[in-house]
């Protein structure tokens, strides 16, 4: 009789923890931590402590890197292959391969000649999307990568399209949902406008966006952002993530997401001084510091003195000097190789008064006054980072500053208002 009554009871709760929503073509189901702890559990947790059982008997394929792990460490596609009754049968792997062993920017391919496990395949070499073929027979799709809160993060544009390639072959998509490491309270940056629709740049969302991944999904298959939405989109919540939390404050271990994002610092200052890209000055590619310092031969003190008296909060900056060197597997040609830059570094103080992007846009302001003669811009890259062509009439002068902070301020106020529908947690 107590078997019995356990038995029910876990039906019971497993009905109430799966919540079903339809939204035009797609259904959101919404996976509900069950054995509550009072530590952070990622979606992966949630799935194999508490729904592992929702996989029986499903051909899966995998979308993933080194950061699908579990709070322990153990890596995801080796429990989904130890599984009896799961059938793992092809991995994904984004940008920066399946290892994280790739720079930015690097094609990777993977020979397969391993025949004990599932193949993988590269969605950052001949494709970047699955194939019809690739997916051919399966019935579930699953994507579990750590990402970092920008929408130039490649991870997030790998997400759509798989979702999209999901919706096209009638295969229903999970999403386990993992922190966004710079927290869901803070959205700054220009909204992406679609004219500027790229692989760096695939949702209209601004820079920094303040969702999770699992909220990102939700509303993007609901807003008419995909080409064609999967019939169903099924989210593992996390258990006891809140929107105020940093990574750090979540007390799971940092696994960096992508070469040159070493620490939870460098994410936070990521989303501004990715920027830099765009231009003929090294952001820190090549060093052991990507990110926190800015240069070029022919920038002097000037520049730092600058971003001294800016009085921009939660930072410090000072000058500093570095010379980019080729790093396999980080950047193996970074601009201005094996030549002193000079410029400015970034410390951050406080991480929740810190405004990266505000501070990277008064930086490159500067620098255009400064160095206007020897600063070289890529505009169409630009304008595909920033998400529309603001930012180059802000350096240009051909817009005021009071107008530029108001576009800014109204682009996020919008997006706050439209994502708020879509948010999982407090």
């Amino acid at each position: 009789m107590k078997s019995i009554i356990i038995v029910i009871l876990n039906i019971f709760l497993f009905i109430i923890a799966f919540a079903k929503t339809t939204y035009g073509e797609t259904t959101i189901s919404i996976l509900e931590p069950i054995k509550r702890d009072k530590t952070v559990r990622t979606g992966l947790d949630v799935l194999i402590e508490d729904h592992l059982s929702y996989l029986d008997g499903k051909k899966i394929g995998l979308v993933t890197n080194h950061s699908g792990l579990t709070r322990t460490g153990v890596k995801n596609y080796t429990i989904f292959q130890k599984t009896t009754g799961i059938e793992l049968s092809v991995i994904f792997a984004p940008e920066h391969g399946f290892y994280g062993e790739a720079s930015a920017g690097a094609k990777v391919e993977y020979q397969n000649q391993n025949n004990t496990g599932p193949k993988i395949i590269s969605l950052y070499g001949r494709n970047r999307r699955p194939t019809r073929e690739m997916v051919e027979g399966l019935d579930l799709i699953i994507y579990d990568i750590q990402d970092i809160g920008a929408r130039f993060y490649t991870y997030i544009s790998t997400l759509a399209m798989t979702m999209e390639v999901a919706a096209e072959n009638n295969i229903n998509i999970m999403v386990l949902d993992r922190p966004n490491p710079l927290g869901g309270e803070t959205v700054e940056g220009a909204t992406l406008d679609p004219n500027y629709k790229s692989f760096i740049g695939y949702y209209p969302i601004p820079t920094r966006y303040g969702l999770t991944v699992g909220e990102l999904s939700y509303m993007a298959c609901n807003s008419s952002w995909l080409s064609s939405s999967p019939s169903e989109l099924i989210i593992v919540k996390m258990d006891n993530w809140k929107r105020s939390m940093y990574y750090d404050d979540t007390k799971l271990s940092w696994v960096k997401p992508s070469p040159n994002i070493p620490d939870l610092e460098t994410a936070i200052i990521y989303p501004g001084m990715c920027l830099y890209e765009a231009t003929n000055i090294s952001e820190g590619r090549g060093t052991n510091q990507p990110f926190k310092m800015i240069g070029a031969p022919w920038m002097d003190t000037a520049i730092s003195k600058k971003m001294e008296t800016e009085n921009l909060k939660g930072a410090r900056f000072t000058y500093t000097s570095f010379k980019p060197k080729s790093l396999k597997g980080k950047s193996e040609n970074p601009k201005h190789k094996d030549t002193i830059c000079h410029g400015f570094k970034i410390e951050v103080t406080k991480k929740k008064s810190f405004q990266s992007i505000i501070s990277a846009v008064r930086s490159l302001d500067e620098t255009y006054s400064l160095y206007k003669d020897s600063l070289e811009l890529n505009e169409t890259r630009i304008k595909q980072l920033w998400g529309n062509d603001q930012i180059l009439r802000l350096l240009k002068k051909d817009i005021k500053p009071k107008r530029f902070s108001k576009e800014l301020s109204k682009g996020i106020k919008t997006f706050k208002r439209r994502s708020k529908p879509y948010l999982l947690y407090n």
